[in-house]
């Protein structure tokens, strides 16, 4: 069962929330488990989408207990790790889906391609050298259906290599 993380903003436009759960119901209905911070914005509305599509939406928080956590999340992990917790996060995802972007959402990007999580982005950040040239690496997806079938592409090419 492919576990895909969904990260961006605590708080992000009407936009990034209607896109962020999209990917959460299309990846429950293609069966993966949704990992998240497991509070508002992006991470709650891909919660929620995740949730009414009957899936497992898995949220690691950065306290040390789930106040706060969003009602959609199937299990709340307190971590007491503040934002070290989004290590975690993209560590325990076979591919990471970014939609929008914060500080918070660059954290986990760069964390997941330093450690070889693919990275698939929906808006929000661009990564590019002192060129401006894009840096290799995190995939632009084309709206959320896209997002979830390159990211569960990439899990299963994770799986076979």
């Amino acid at each position: 069962m492919a576990q895909v993380a969904v990260c961006g903003p605590g708080e992000c436009t009407p936009e990034e929330a209607g896109a962020a759960e999209a990917v959460g119901r299309l990846l429950a209905e293609a069966g993966a488990v949704v990992l998240c911070g497991g509070y508002g914005g992006v991470m709650g509305a891909a919660a929620a989408g995740a949730r009414e599509a009957g899936g497992i939406v898995v949220g690691l928080l950065p306290g040390r207990d789930r106040a706060g956590a969003s009602p959609d999340l199937t299990v709340a992990l307190p971590t007491g790790l503040g934002e070290a917790r989004n290590a975690l996060i993209v560590r325990a995802a076979d591919a990471v889906i970014v939609v929008g972007g914060s500080w918070g959402t660059l954290s986990e990007l760069a964390l997941a391609r330093r450690t070889g999580t693919p990275v698939i982005t929906l808006g929000g950040w661009r990564v590019v050298d002192a060129a401006g040239r894009p840096v290799p690496g995190p995939v632009p997806a084309g709206g959320p259906a896209d997002a979830v079938r390159l990211a569960l592409t990439a899990e299963a090419g994770a799986e076979a290599g």
